[in-house]
């Protein structure tokens, strides 16, 4: 006997959903810098901020922004609320980061670099509130607040002021995407941007999606999305829109939106149908062949066959009954496999005359390699949906498999009969 990797079969879910790259459509205003000079923020990036919130600073001659660097460099200021905050973004980071996608560093990289510059800037301002004043005095130094409440982010990146009605089929292509960070202890020059701002709650993303899905979904109203950046899901209205015989899906939430203001493309998950039953791996399942037999010439009660031979000794005719193992059954046949009985046999209907030659009718079946009593014995299954890794089959089927049944974990590496360790 061979050592046969096994499963349990468990009662599981698989969701039947699509996976589509969305862009993020916002009310975005950019903010540009009135005059030329070194500007320095001191509003930490995603921030929400009022009217009365200084977000920036500009000195035209660079003598305070250069003190500022250089005491935030030095300074020890940071409190250990705000170490706690940026130890846990660092922790968070490396459990989402994806080598594949090592552009997403060079994001966090930023973010990270103007939370630590707002903490230290803001602790900087009071040790230096007597040169600024004078640097105000001599109207060197300007301080800059938003004009209307939002969502600071430092970072433009081209879509600002793109509606969903705008999105076309090359605003896909991401390999043409850039995005430009706004960094305190810059130079800048008069309508230079300084910031932008996210102007409302409600947000929209757009998918491009194939003609199928959207029929599917011309009537709907909403549905459940869940972003696969962090398995956030959430019910969102929805609406297909037709350009240039091209279709997308657009996604109009209210909520959420500062969760994911840093990004441009998210992976968006279409909740669209969820199959349950019992979730087998998909490596456990086969096929196999079988006699399929009309059910009047099974004997009744005991289901056996009256197969017709003859004995070469007694040279005569003899009718020998055998009792093969039933796989599966419709309303007219029953399953039967080689085991017991050979194709091109005749057998007999009961209480008649009629006969039928074995072999006449095949089909198969799709199963797999039950091995609770130690020898492999194939059950066959009814696929209700699979993906790449599981399969759901249908419970509570005749001759198929149930709740905690053993099975061979890979069907290519047994045969049926086969003896399995125990």
């Amino acid at each position: 006997k061979n050592d046969i990797a096994e499963y349990q079969v468990q009662q599981g879910s698989i969701a039947s959903n699509h996976i589509y790259q969305g862009i993020i459509v916002r009310d975005e205003t950019i903010e540009y810098a009135s005059k030329n000079g070194y500007v320095d923020y001191y509003m930490k990036n995603g921030s929400k901020v009022s009217v009365t919130d200084m977000i920036y600073s500009i000195d035209i001659v660079g003598n305070i922004s250069n003190e500022i660097a250089a005491n935030s460099s030095t300074s020890q200021d940071i409190s250990k609320d705000s170490l706690e905050a940026i130890s846990k973004e660092i922790d968070d980071f490396l459990k989402i980061y994806d080598a594949n996608n090592f552009s997403t560093s060079y994001t966090f990289y930023n973010n990270l670099h103007a939370e630590i510059v707002y903490n230290l800037n803001s602790s900087v301002l009071t040790d230096l509130t007597d040169k600024i004043n004078q640097a105000e005095a001599n109207n060197t130094f300007f301080k800059f607040s938003s004009p209307a409440d939002g969502v600071i982010i430092y970072e433009i990146d081209g879509f600002e002021g793109t509606t969903a009605d705008d999105i076309m089929e090359s605003n896909f292509d991401t390999s043409a995407y850039q995005k430009k960070y706004l960094t305190s202890n810059r130079q800048v020059t008069t309508s230079d941007p300084v910031y932008k701002r996210i102007n409302s709650e409600k947000w929209e993303i757009v998918l491009s999606i194939g003609e199928n899905l959207a029929k599917e979904l011309n009537e709907k109203s909403t549905v459940t999305i869940r972003f696969c950046k962090d398995n956030f899901q959430t019910n969102a209205s929805c609406s297909v829109l037709t350009k240039n015989g091209n279709y997308y899906l657009k996604l109009s939430l209210q909520t959420g939106m500062i969760r994911y203001i840093e990004e441009r493309f998210v992976d968006i998950e279409l909740v669209m149908k969820e199959t349950t039953g019992l979730k087998i791996p998909v490596s456990a399942i086969t096929s196999k062949e079988f006699f399929t037999v009309p059910k009047e010439y099974f004997t009744y009660e005991t289901d056996g066959l009256l197969v017709k031979g003859y004995d070469k000794d007694a040279k005569k005719e003899i009718i020998t009954q055998v009792f093969p193992t039933i796989y599966y059954a419709t309303e007219d046949y029953y399953y039967i496999d080689s085991e017991l009985i050979s194709a091109g046999d005749t057998i007999l209907k009961p209480e008649s005359s009629a006969t039928y030659i074995i072999g006449t009718d095949m089909d198969s079946l799709v199963g797999v390699y039950n091995i609770n009593k130690g020898y492999a014995i194939f059950k066959q299954i009814n696929i209700l949906y699979e993906n790449e890794e599981y399969a759901i089959v249908e419970t509570k089927t005749s001759y198929g498999i149930s709740l905690y049944d053993h099975i061979a974990l890979d069907a290519s590496s047994i045969k049926e009969h086969q003896l399995t360790a125990k």
